[in-house]
Order: structure tokens, then sequence, then C-alpha cells
């Protein structure tokens, strides 16, 4: 049989050190990011249940179809296997409980699982023989199951009858806007903070890429039943903001016409001066007349505060919005970094060496200790993380989730170590990384914004491509990969752009329901004959929709929202190649019926998976 890639049906045992706190999953053994087109067989699912020792181990109140079948399936083929040995005396190997995949070949079945190779180890017998009996004492329901047969060296794979897919349609246009969504936290609490940037320029395309995964995430944990609060951490304390202060200082006084040096290690960009400017306005030359220290403090105040305002309307535009604005300067203020560090040295992790204070994170598995007070009495940046973590605990969180630059990853080991110091399991506390975007205009590179300095603001593409087409692409590949971003893509009226194609999609679908509703359709009607949808590009599609419950709580569950791009894109290619090719609507007025039922249940589907991304499903295109 194929390799198990489809992405309906293939099992996930484990993810990797990332995720460990999701113990029976992994990444997809692929690392590579995946494209945007895309076959049948790119993503995988789950054959059972979460451990219950994990934070987000607990159970759905319903699962749905493809999972009911696969449980039952597990019950079956664990109870014959277990038998299997109890008659050879033999104890039952780890990881007995079957994986079901979908094979790469759709002609070798719709499921497919290894079992036999396991038990084959313990038994000492052929896989295929030990197949065969299996299959013998399977003994499957005629409801769902077509047939059952022995592949390859001991595969079995698994035909499911067309009528059990159909079945599935109907639970899509039933459940309607929530299909798909489960209880799965039954209100278990989790943080997710992300973009966080500093407050000392404009956000550029990074934090734009960061602030997409970050809100997407959010939404499709919050689709799960968790309880999911989103936060900005103001980084307003430090050395940073004092550069700031004094950048903005100099460009104010070189435009009053005072000679002045610029700060060697200063913010050049041209945005300073648009700040020195706005500062001119407000308070005109009053500024020159306070001692320098002041004048540096006046500044940075009032270029944060602009500096903020322009990030909250950014991320306006792009459909982010946070609960929280976390200021670090209140964490000073509240006295919470002596109390946090007093809370560790209580515990023992604590100790003085040179004169400045340390964190033993080597005793959690850090390559080497972390100063947290200078001898100079200075705090450090990591003193701020270990108050404002603390604080996330004791705000009541059970998991944390930040989502970094790719640049950060180094810093991970010593924040797992201050989780587990505070009395938290590690996995309690999860990173992602996102990398960086390139900018591209066709093949070439776009040059970087002279107002802005180093780099090229979210708002500019935004204001260039729309929030829908910045959201979608920022999301089509893993959030740890380089992505290459071409605003003529994303502009483009054209099926190469990604979320024009999967819009039109639902646009396209959306006008044949209005065509019908001209011709006399009756569109509440819920029981036409299904059994007419019996071509085999209908009963892809069919198969994909059935399968969406599992793509979603897959992309929930291993962190990672390309998923749902990726999901969308091979949906909008099969709804593309079917409305071509046939009429929905008919002369034959019992298929025009089933066949506009299929369409209502695309649609739930588009719907519900663009409003989990951010992007609109318009209507009309």
């Amino acid at each position: 049989m194929g390799g198990p890639s489809s992405f309906l049906f293939a099992h996930r045992p484990s993810l990797s050190a990332i995720f460990p706190i999701l113990p029976q999953y992994r990444p997809c053994p692929c690392r590579a990011p995946l494209p945007l087109t895309f076959s049948r067989n790119w993503v995988t699912l789950f054959a059972h249940p979460l451990s219950d020792s994990s934070p987000l181990s607990l159970l759905e109140s319903r699962a749905s179809l493809i999972q009911e079948l696969k449980e039952q399936l597990n019950q079956k083929l664990e109870k014959i296997a277990l038998s299997m040995l109890a008659d050879l005396r033999e104890k039952p190997p780890a990881g007995l409980a079957p994986a079901w995949v979908a094979p790469s070949n759709p002609t070798l079945g719709d499921l497919s699982t290894p079992i036999a190779f396991t038990l084959a180890k313990v038994a000492r017998r052929r896989p295929r023989d030990l197949a065969a009996e299996l299959v013998t004492r399977l003994d499957l329901s005629s409801d769902f199951c077509e047939k059952v047969e022995v592949a390859g060296t001991g595969y079995i794979n698994l035909y499911l009858k067309p009528q059990w897919w159909r079945k599935g349609l109907q639970e899509v246009v039933e459940q309607g806007e929530p299909y798909g969504h489960r209880a799965l936290g039954k209100g278990r609490k989790v943080l997710v903070e992300f973009v966080s940037a500093n407050p000392t320029g404009p956000l550029h395309v990074g934090h734009g890429r960061g602030a997409a995964v970050g809100d997407v995430l959010a939404n499709l944990l919050s689709a799960m039943g968790f309880e999911v609060r989103r936060e900005y951490y103001v980084n307003d304390a430090g050395t940073q903001m004092d550069i700031l202060g004094r950048s903005v200082w100099a460009r104010y006084q070189e435009l009053l016409g005072v000679d002045c040096s610029f700060p060697e290690n200063g913010y050049r960009g041209g945005y300073i001066r648009d700040l020195a400017s706005r500062l001119i306005a407000a308070k005109g030359r009053a500024l020159l007349d306070l001692l320098q220290e002041e004048a540096v403090s006046l500044c940075r105040e009032f270029a944060v505060n602009q500096i903020l305002e322009e990030i909250r309307k950014d991320l306006a535009q792009f459909g982010v919005s946070f609960d929280q604005w976390f200021s670090e300067t209140t964490l000073y203020q509240r006295d919470e970094v002596s109390k946090a560090i007093a809370e560790l040295e209580e515990k023992g992790f604590i100790y003085r060496s040179e004169g400045a204070l340390w964190f033993s994170s080597t005793r959690f598995g850090d390559d080497k200790d972390r100063v947290l007070i200078r001898e100079t009495g200075e705090p450090t940046y990591f003193a701020s993380d270990v108050a404002y973590h603390a604080d996330k605990f004791r705000r009541g969180f059970d998991l944390l989730i930040d989502i970094w630059g790719a640049d950060h990853h180094g810093y991970i080991p010593r924040m797992k170590a201050l989780v587990q110091a505070l009395g938290h399991p590690a996995d309690a506390f999860q990173v992602l990384l996102v990398q960086l975007v390139n900018l591209l205009r066709g093949t070439k590179p776009v040059p970087m914004s002279t107002r802005a300095g180093e780099f090229v603001p979210l708002a500019e593409v935004i204001s260039e491509v729309g929030a829908d087409a910045a959201r979608f692409l920022f999301l089509t590949r893993r959030s740890d990969s380089h992505l290459d971003f071409d605003l003529e893509v994303a502009k483009a009226q054209s099926m190469e752009n990604p979320v024009y194609y999967v819009q039109y999609a639902h646009a396209r679908l959306c006008s044949v329901l209005r065509e019908a509703e001209k011709a006399g359709f009756d569109l509440e009607r819920r029981n036409p004959d299904l059994d007419l949808l019996s071509l085999k590009e209908e009963l892809s599609i069919i198969k994909l929709l059935v399968g969406y419950p599992e793509v979603l709580r897959d992309a929930a569950l291993s962190y990672e929202p390309h998923r749902i791009t990726a999901y969308l894109q091979e949906l909008a290619s099969q709804i593309h190649s079917y409305y071509n090719r046939y009429r929905f609507i008919t002369e034959d007025r019992l298929l025009s019926d089933a066949r506009l039922y299929l369409a209502q249940a695309i649609l739930v589907v588009l719907k519900n998976a663009l409003n989990l991304l951010g992007v609109t499903a318009p209507q009309r295109m």
C-alpha cells in the first residue's frame, strides 16, 4: 500500500519536542513547507483520543462521524489482537492501538492499518498471515463497510460504502455554522500572547505573519472549546525605550534648528522625524526649556503612545484585536519583578555570584544559568519575563502559548526552566516560532521603506493587497518556514491567487443558490435523494466535507493554522473542477435537489473555515 499521507484519516501518534503538550502527536513527517496546491494526500489526522495526562486531553462531548468510526474499528481490532496474543501467551506490545490511515492510492481503499506488523514482532508470524486472520475475525458491519482485504505484505485495507459518506453530508447541513466545532477544551483557559512588538517603530510584514498565526490559532482553539484570551505584551521599559526617547529628542532639536548629535545606536527611520514633527505641533519649543533627561522622558512617553496608537490601528485594519494590552512598566510599578525573584529564591533556585543574581536554569535542562539582576543592580530582560509569566499563571491560565520570531529560539530552554521552577509542567508553556517573510513583486524583492527604516511596514502591505489576501497568504506555510509573499499574486483577480481561488468558489456557489431560488427550488428541503450523488467527483468532495472536523481538530491541537488554508485550496480546486464540468441545476429535478444540497454543505464548510481564518466569504465577486 502507499504511504500514510492522505488528509482524511492518517494517524498522528506523537508531536515532536516542540509540542510535547500533546504527547500522542507529531508534526507531519515531511518537514518541508506545504505548497500552494495539493493532491489528495497532504495532511494527517488522529486515530485515537489524546492522553488523559495532557493539558489538552479532554475528550470532545461528541465525536465526528469519522472519529466515531475509527473508535469503533479500534475497539474491535484491539479486542481481537489481544485475544490472539492471549492464545499465544504473549504480552501485548507497546503501541498496539490500531493506526488508521488513508492510502496514498485511493484505489487501495478508504482506510488502512498496519497493525499486523506490530503484532508480527510478538507473535513471530508473517504480517500478511496475521492480517488475514484479523480480517476473518473482524466481521465489520455492512452498514458502512463495502469490503475488507489484505494488501501488500500485511496491510488491512477497508473500503467504505458511498452511502456512509453521504450520511456525513447530512451532518454538515444539519449542524450548519458550528460544524466541526467541539467541546474538547471544556473551558480550560489558554493565553495566546502574540505580536508583542516593541513600541519603537511601526509593525512590519514579519509582525503581520505572527499576528495572523496568533489570531487564527486563538480562533481554532476557541472552536475546540477552550477559553482563549489574546494578549499583547507592551515592552515599554528598559534600554530600548530610552534609545527611542533620545532618538526623537535629537530629531526634535534638529527640526527646531538646534545643533545636536544623533545617538550612535538610535532609531534612524523616517518615522522618528515624523514623531518629532508631531511633538513640535503639540508642544512647540517648550521642551527646549527643560533639563535634557526630563525632555528625553517626555519624548519617550510621547513616542510610545503615538507608536502604540499606530500599532492598534494597523492591527484593527488587519482584523486583529486583543483582550488585553499588558504593559511591562506595570510589573515594576507593582513590584512584581522583585516578588517573582523572591518566590524563586524561596524555592532555592536563586544564587549570588560575582555580584549578580542568578537563576539556576541548568537544573531544568538549560545549557547555562541565567542572570536576573546584574552586578549594577539593573534587571535583565529575562527578569521581566520571569515576572510576566508568573503573573500569567497567577491569572489562572492552564496553558501559555507565546508566538515569537524565529531568532528567539535560543530563549525557549530558559523559559521552560522558569515554568518548571514556578511549579508548572514544562508542557504548560509552548512557543511557536515565526520565520521571516520575503516580500516580492513578481520575482523581485520589494525595496525597504525609507520612512520605516530597515523593513516594509505592515500597513503598506494591507493598503496594497487588503487584509483578506495578507492573512490568507501569511498562513499558506508552516509558521517556522520562510515565506515568499508576492504582492502581484496577492492582488491578482485570478485563480493564481490562493485567497481569490477560495473566495471565488464560495461566491460561485452562492450564485448557484440564487439561481436555484429564482427557478423555484426549495432550498429548505432536508431530504433529497443523496444516492443520486454517484459521480466520483461528487464522492470526492463529500469525503473532503466529512473530513473537515478532523482537519479542524488537527490544525488546532497541533498549533498549525496553515492546515486550514491547505484544506481550503484542495476543496476549492475540486469545486471549480466540478463546476466547470457539471451543472448543479439540471432538467432532472431530483438530481438538482441533491446537487443543491451538496452546494449548501460546501458553503457551510467554506464559510466556517474562512471565518476561522478571519477572511471574508463573499457572496458575489
